[in-house]
This record gives C-alpha cells, structure tokens and sequence, in this order.
C-alpha cells in the first residue's frame, strides 16, 4: 500500500520579518529574496550603528508594505481532525493534551529554529541572529556543545525567508523544528562512522548531521521520487563539493535497504512517515483529511517494517534513533515495543541525561516507556517529537 505523508505545514511569511532577516547581511552583499507567494524583494544591506550590520531601512519598509498586501490568509483548522484528536489524545494525554491542543490550534505557534550552517562560513550572519534576540541553545547540552552544531531559537514571533537553491552558493541557514535536532543529539554520530538516514526528506536531518560531525560515508535516502529530488537539492544547498563524496543520495524502499545491506552502519536514523499532528489540524481539504484519519491504523504497520529493516542494516555493537512528530502512542512507543519484543539483543537506551539537558527549551511529556516525547506548550512551543534510541548487542 502506498502512503500519502504530509511532513511540513504550510506556513508564509509576515512581511516584517522578511525584510528585517536577512541571510547574508553580515557579508555586504545585494540579494534578492524569492519567498513564496511573493514577488522578489531586492535588499540593499549596508552597515548599521556602531559597526553592526541590518537591512537598508527604506527597503525594509517597502518590503514591509508590499508583504501585508500578499500575506497569506489564515489557516483554517480542520474540525475533523480536531474531533478525531480530541478523542484520541484526550484518552491518551490526558489533562496535558488540554495544554498542547492550546498550542497546536494556534498557526503563529509553528516557530522555526535557525539551524547555522557551518561551511558557509558567513560569522557576521551569527552575529545578526544574536543583535535580534537570538539565542544558540546548544552550549547547554553537554557533552555535545565540543561539536560544531549551532542553532538559534528565539521567544519572538518571527521568521527568516526560506532560501532559495543557487547551485553555486550555499545556502547559511536551515529553517527548522528545533524538536527536529533531539534525534540528531541522541544518534551522537562520531567522526568516520558509517551512517544511514533511512527517510531522509526533506534534508534537514541529513544536513544536520553533517554539521555535527563528518561521518566516513552518510547514506541519505528517500523512497518518494518528489522528495527524494528535495533531498539531493537541500544536500547540494549546504554541503561544499568537497565533502559530496562521502554523501550517497538513493531512491530505495526502506524496508529492503536491511536484507540488502546486512550490518553496514555504525548509526541509522529512521525518521519514519507519520501522521504529522501539525499539519494534520489545518488540512484544508476535509475528504483528504478523513482518509488519513482512515489510513492512520497502517502508519504503524509500515513504521515496523523500516524499523526492523533499520535492524538488519545495523552492525553489532551500533545504535539506531526512531523518531517521528506525532504525539500518537501507536506510531511511537507501541512501535518500538513490538520491535523490541521481536529480538533478543536489541535494548533501548535511556535518554533521560539528554532530555535533562534540553529541559530549559523542551518540555517533555510523562509515561512514555521506551523513549522520550517532545510535546508544544506555552513557553515552549516546540514539538510534537518523539525519540528511542536502541543498541544492537551483538
């Protein structure tokens, strides 16, 4: 059976934020930002008070003008999901899913993270981030603040634009979930490891850890011929031409990447098609939605298949992350235990040190058993994120 996934809400940008945040503004350049839905803005940067760096103030105002004209209508909830949620999560949560549903009917509280990219090699940019409130939440998760990853969060609801793909520029940022890198910290990839990213699209995975570490040989794959196009796009956008070598870039069924590649990797990320709680609540088509609603019962089928396949690709003695953005105990914790009850020398690892490190920004809920799930709040917006990490013993 073939699944529709929906990974990414749609979501457009205020006019503000997309004249005052600006990718390369520490580097004196003239660009042109392409955002969706809207026509080219051409921002002049020049240098701000005291030495700093911003966008040309005119522009900003005339990018700000022509912005609120073009913005996106709001996005409607769909009743359906929310009924289906609500009865549910409300079995399933219980009081906390009163706090997350608070949160997730809320489109301004889709914030994404600055994750920086390290090869393009533009430190004035950090310094912007920083000069509008941004903060680099990573130094406080030890031991894992001695590795290069960096990216910004802010309080402030706001946006950068979305880059668009220029073949002979990388890109400086990656605009994501800042949930999304907790199963990047709990894979730990260690410099010269053999690494699988079984469902690679969109990228944002595989372009993080490559900036956490270099791997001897990062496999990114992705099933779905659109996403898989994605995929190589958003590598080719943040990795120098240099490191492409040790990235190969596939278009496999997950489920049979195990019987073929038995006991390849030291690490296999399987960030698995889910039913995406975010996006799920603003379908804006009502049939469409009520076929995932049906559908949703085979996620977790298709989910054991990848996971098991993960398994198989696994070495002796390797770790594999299992994540996905819902908050459903049937596509997370349910489908670990079925794998884990399937093998004898499979074992979870406790990811509770972790989790602590992250608890400033994160908030994580009670009860689940075999990993840790990032749920939205108020203050801590980010989430729904599940993550079990498991052990090949032998």
């Amino acid at each position: 059976m073939k699944f529709s996934i929906w990974r990414q809400a749609a979501a457009m940008i205020p006019g503000a934020a997309a004249a005052s945040f600006l990718v390369q503004a520490g580097c004196g350049l003239r660009l042109t930002l392409s955002l969706a839905r809207f026509k080219s803005l051409t921002v002049t940067v020049q240098p701000g008070k005291n030495g700093g760096t911003g966008p040309n103030p005119r522009a900003r105002q005339q990018a700000s003008k022509k912005s609120r004209i073009r913005q996106n209508p709001q996005k409607q909830i769909c009743n359906a999901v929310l009924e289906y949620f609500d009865e549910r999560y409300g079995q399933e949560l219980g009081e906390l899913w009163d706090k997350v549903r608070e949160v997730l009917l809320l489109p301004s509280s889709q914030q994404y993270a600055v994750l920086v990219n390290k090869f393009s090699q533009c430190v004035t940019f950090e310094q912007y981030l920083q000069s509008q409130g941004y903060s680099n939440f990573l130094p406080d998760v030890l031991p894992f603040s001695q590795y290069s990853l960096r990216c910004y969060i802010s309080n402030i609801q706001c946006q950068l634009p979305r880059l668009q793909h220029h073949t002979e520029r990388l890109k400086e940022y990656y605009l994501l979930n800042a949930a999304s890198l907790f199963p990047i910290l709990a894979l730990d990839v260690q410099d010269g490891e053999c690494v699988l990213d079984m469902c690679a699209a969109p990228g944002g995975k595989s372009v993080a850890i490559l900036q956490y570490a270099t791997p001897g040989h990062l496999h990114s794959n992705e099933y779905d011929s659109l996403r898989h196009r994605r995929l190589k796009q958003a590598l080719e956008s943040f990795v120098p031409k240099d490191l492409r070598s040790i990235i190969s870039v596939t278009n496999l069924d997950g489920r049979h990447i195990g019987p073929q590649r038995l006991q390849v990797y030291d690490k296999v990320l399987v960030d698995t098609p889910c039913s995406n709680d975010r996006s799920w609540l603003f379908s804006p088509d009502v049939l469409q939605a009520s076929m995932r609603i049906t559908q949703r019962p085979n996620l977790p089928v298709l989910q054991r298949q990848l996971l098991r396949s993960a398994f198989e690709a696994l070495r002796p003695g390797g770790t594999m992350v299992y994540s996905t953005c819902t908050l459903s105990q049937g596509e997370n914790d349910d489908v670990v235990a079925s794998v884990l009850n399937s093998y004898d020398n499979i074992q979870a690892v406790d990811l509770t040190g972790l989790a602590h490190s992250l608890a400033n920004n994160f908030t994580f809920a009670e009860g689940v058993q075999h990993g840790k799930l990032i749920v939205p709040e108020r203050g801590k917006l980010w989430g729904p994120m599940y993550v079990s990490k498991l052990w090949k013993l032998h």
